[in-house]
């Protein structure tokens, strides 16, 4: 494939110029901090399904299908919530959808805490996952239009780093709640629902700040409205150099904003070149990383407990083995702007088989948390990588559309996965489980390396 250059590539719109020309200072650390903090309830809701599957699994007398249900629900929630809600976010922009996201995941998770049953419970997940479903999507498409391309895949590794505490904290929480039984007369299961939704709430209303993207603004023909969050944002963050980029005169704008007509780009133009292979590659990816990264992180208690452990130990060491996740994310800090997206993501990717593989013969305890622990850390710096590149490798005005139905693709795959990962469990063995994941993980190193675009050190509009 061709790579194109920024000496070949189409002019950058002034806004772009403006936002590229900014000096990353305290407003771009602020925005990638509330950005990051609301991706942590994403992360903390897509973890807690394996955490409930456990803990609840003796109480209330759960089969093999109900657990699997439970894991299930939340992701088969997103899967609607990431197409309906991606496209919305071109639609409508990228601010108002990310209000709409957490608003209504807080709602459905008070919902999911009040559950009488099991049935309840499955029913509420899949609503509160509606919620979630494009939230990472709109995290990624997000940063990527208002972060500067010399740090545009630091500040995202940053924000992923803040919203991947929730992942050991969703555990932690989970094993000591789970021990206590009750709390003020309310099993401690239900606390774990009812912080996520409280939290949840806190970052929708600190996100009411939050700026709409002018990329966005831009590409919708609406000129005079992205100056003005331009130069907010000049004024702001360089407050020494603000007016160096004077709104232009009325006639000026008026010319500028006939040159960028509202144009609504149809679906279909992911299926044509330069981006059909883009899409081809990405869709294959998302089904194939679904197995590998979420795999482990929703079934690993679920494994342990079936590997003879109790309830208490089996969320103790997937808790450790979490830990992992926010380091990796903050390893993947320093790696990500000094190498190539889509060799980070093989390199971390082939890690994965190899410690999933070594955690699924682990017995002892010393050899389950450590290859947890190597395994989650490889995870997070696959899985940056991949935010970051999926964010670079479309144009604004399909960015949350093509991210978002590729990314929904992981979230179906996820809603089948704990059947058959399940059935094979019980089968087989979790050596068996995690030794075909490995051979995905390598066909999605192939992937990627043959029809993956190169874009380190591109500005959007190049790639």
């Amino acid at each position: 494939m061709t790579q194109t250059t920024p000496s070949t590539a189409g002019s950058p719109s002034p806004v772009s110029r403006r936002l590229e020309v900014l000096r990353p200072g305290p407003w771009h650390r602020r925005l990638t901090a509330i950005v990051g903090i609301g991706a942590f309830f994403d992360l903390y809701e897509v973890f807690l399904g394996g955490v409930l599957a456990a803990a609840l699994a003796e109480p209330w007398h759960l089969s093999q299908t109900q657990k699997s249900w439970i894991i299930a629900a939340g992701f088969l929630g997103m899967f609607v919530g990431a197409n309906v809600m991606s496209l919305l976010a071109d639609r409508f922009g990228r601010r108002r959808m990310f209000l709409v996201n957490l608003a209504t995941y807080s709602a459905f998770s008070l919902l999911c805490a009040a559950a009488p049953d099991v049935n309840w419970l499955i029913a509420a997940r899949f609503l509160a996952g509606l919620g979630l479903g494009a939230e990472l999507v709109l995290v990624d498409t997000y940063l990527s239009e208002l972060l500067p391309t010399a740090v545009r895949g630091r500040y995202i590794a940053w924000a992923y780093t803040v919203g991947f505490l929730g992942v050991p904290l969703a555990a932690l929480l989970g094993a000591r709640l789970v021990a206590e039984h009750e709390i003020a007369g309310v099993s401690g299961w239900r606390w774990l629902l009812v912080a996520g939704a409280f939290g949840a709430f806190c970052i929708q209303w600190m996100r009411r700040t939050l700026p709409e993207s002018p990329r966005w603004l831009e590409a919708k023909g609406r000129r005079a409205e992205a100056e003005a969050v331009v130069a907010h944002i000049e004024t702001v963050n360089e407050p020494r150099t603000a007016g160096t980029h004077p709104a232009p005169r009325k006639a000026e704008a008026e010319t500028e904003t006939d040159a960028v007509p509202t144009v609504r780009v149809p679906l279909r133009r992911m299926f044509q070149p330069p981006y059909r292979r883009r899409t081809v590659m990405w869709w294959i990816f998302q089904v194939l990383q679904t197995v590998g990264y979420y795999g482990f992180g929703s079934l690993a208690p679920v494994v342990l407990a079936a590997k003879g452990h109790s309830t208490t130990a089996s969320l103790g060491y997937a808790a450790l083995s979490f830990c992992g996740y926010p380091l990796g994310s903050a390893l993947s800090i320093p790696l990500i702007e000094r190498f190539e997206r889509r060799t980070l993501i093989i390199v971390a990717a082939l890690g994965q088989a190899f410690f999933g593989v070594l955690f699924g013969f682990a017995d002892a305890a010393w050899l389950i948390v450590g290859s947890g622990f190597l395994l989650t850390l490889c995870s997070n710096v696959f899985s940056n990588a991949f935010h970051v590149y999926q964010a670079e490798i479309f144009p604004t005005n399909l960015r949350s559309s093509a991210i978002g139905i590729a990314y929904s693709l992981s979230r179906l795959v996820s809603v089948i996965l704990p059947f058959i990962a399940l059935s094979v469990l019980d089968d087989l063995g979790a050596t068996a489980v995690f030794a075909g994941s490995a051979a995905l993980m390598v066909l999605l190193c192939l992937n990627v390396g043959l029809l993956g675009p190169k874009t380190k050190g591109l500005a959007l509009d190049a790639i």
